[in-house]
């Protein structure tokens, strides 16, 4: 958040698309342990250069390394006073700096900011032939990926609406990995905010069930990344489920609702495959193992609406560098593509009581 000349503020967003951060584990050596653990208050600090260097950098510019008198108030000042320290006092003044740089606006205009650490390393196409993906976060910007590009390519034709009964959306939420119970999460009521506004487009403004209707006639896709084989573990994996890289998007199924997939679901999803030429594989977790979940099953529940999980398979979830296919990426993005134009036909044909 910056403040302008005009005293309004402004929110921006802004990537420091270098590395400037580095958090060190301990080496081997020093602590041999069977199980990798650590403290995350006192051993997750990262380090942002040394002491000597910013001393040198100080120097040369003139600036302090630390801030000075100069963000004192009086308090009896109404334009002076701040409630809380300046930006540069509660964090690096150097980092502000930067952040400040980025927004392109004078360090002292940054009122507050939020920011995330990332891997700036970018990502590579690997393997033999070139058919590995190794990248971070592809979990979940993999399928982030393949709908967008899904949705854009359903509406290539100009005559792609034309008979089109349905609104072809897509939704991207924040905060998946730590429970989506946020604003912008999706345990909150944003999708159904969304569809219900939507859902009275053309309807008429006395029926009071419109929303009700349109969430019985739609179809959600829970889109996030699944597990592939990994050939060092294979024992982890149900026998006849052990889905495999660039052999198409992975249909996932657990007996416990932690995806929500159904057969219904699985059938409108293979006629949606066959009609765009795309391979699918299915997975469900070994009965003696623990499963993860997605947010299908929150949004089946919050919505009441048809849900089914699905994912590319990759390797190295949650690993600081995951490794995919490149062929699934089509794969994912034709399947999506198949789907926008074709559920409005398919929904109909599947009939349940």
């Amino acid at each position: 958040m910056v403040k302008t000349d005009k005293g309004e503020y402004i929110q921006k967003l802004v990537r420091i698309n270098r590395p400037i951060l580095r958090i060190p584990s301990l080496a081997i050596h020093l602590d041999r342990q069977e199980t990798f653990t650590f403290n995350k208050e006192t051993q997750l600090f990262p380090i942002a250069g040394l002491v000597a260097a910013e001393l040198n950098r100080t120097r040369d510019t003139g600036k302090p390394a630390t801030p000075g008198s100069s963000t004192t108030c009086d308090p009896s000042s109404e334009d002076s006073f701040s409630p809380l320290k300046a930006p540069a006092e509660r964090h690096h003044p150097y980092i502000v700096e930067l952040i400040a740089n980025e927004a392109g606006v004078p360090s002292g205009s940054v009122v507050d900011f939020e920011m995330v650490l990332y891997d700036t390393q970018e990502a590579c196409i690997g393997g033999l032939n070139e058919e590995l993906i190794f990248s971070a976060r592809l979990d979940n910007l993999g399928m982030s990926y393949c709908s967008i590009h899904g949705l854009i390519n359903s509406l290539s034709s100009a005559s792609a609406l034309e008979n089109e009964r349905s609104i072809r959306l897509i939704s991207l939420f924040d905060h998946e990995e730590i429970g989506s119970n946020t604003a912008q999460g999706a345990d909150s009521n944003f999708l159904p905010a969304v569809i219900r506004r939507l859902s009275i487009i053309g309807s008429d403004s006395d029926d009071q069930t419109v929303y009700e209707q349109a969430l019985a006639k739609s179809f959600l896709v829970s889109a996030d990344m699944a597990h592939s084989v990994n050939p060092n573990y294979a024992s982890k994996y149900e026998p006849d489920h052990k889905p495999e890289m660039n052999k198409g998007t992975v249909i996932k199924v657990n007996a416990n609702a932690r995806y929500a997939t159904s057969s219904p679901g699985i059938v409108l999803l293979q006629e949606v495959a066959r009609r765009g030429h795309v391979p699918l594989q299915l997975f469900v977790v070994r009965n003696d193992s623990s499963c993860g979940s997605t947010i299908g099953p929150m949004l089946a529940a919050a919505l009441g609406a048809r849900t089914l999980d699905l994912g590319n398979a990759q390797l190295s979830m949650h690993s600081i560098r995951e490794t995919g296919g490149v062929y699934d990426v089509d794969y994912g993005t034709k399947l999506f593509e198949s789907f926008f134009e074709h559920f409005s036909e398919l929904e109909s044909m599947i009939i349940v009581d």
